[in-house]
C-alpha cells in the first residue's frame, strides 16, 4: 500500500514540476475550462497543451469530460491535498529538529 501511494504521489510530483502545468492547475482551481480556454494564455498550441493535460490527467489532478467537438477540463484536488499532507509531515520533522538545534544553541552559550 505505501508502495502504491509513493508511486502515485512521484507522478503527482512530476506532474507539478512543470510550470505550465502548474498555472494550468491555477486556471482550473477558478473554475473549469476547455482545452482551448487552458491555452490561450500560455501562446502554445492545442497539441502542447493536450499533453499537458494528460500529463495532469494521468497523475489524477483533473478530470476530462468530452462535450461535442470539445474537452472540458475539471480540477481534481484530492491528489494536491495528499502531496500537501506528505509535505506538512516533513516540515514538521525539520521544524523539530531545528527547535532541537535551537535549542542546543542554546545550551552552548
Amino acid at each position: 500500500m505505501e508502495n502504491q501511494q509513493s508511486l502515485d504521489l512521484n507522478v503527482v510530483f512530476k506532474a507539478l514540476a512543470d510550470p505550465t502545468r502548474r498555472e494550468i492547475l491555477k486556471q482550473l482551481s477558478k473554475e473549469d475550462a476547455y482545452v482551448s480556454q487552458l491555452a490561450e494564455p500560455h501562446k502554445m498550441s492545442l497539441a502542447a497543451v493536450s499533453r499537458h493535460v494528460q500529463v495532469l490527467t494521468n497523475a489524477g489532478l483533473m478530470h476530462r469530460t468530452r462535450e461535442g467537438k470539445s474537452i472540458r477540463c475539471h480540477l481534481n484536488a484530492v491528489p494536491l491535498k495528499e502531496a500537501t499532507d506528505w509535505l506538512a509531515y516533513y516540515s514538521q520533522f525539520w521544524e523539530q529538529k531545528l527547535d532541537s538545534f535551537g535549542a542546543f544553541l542554546k545550551e552552548e552559550k
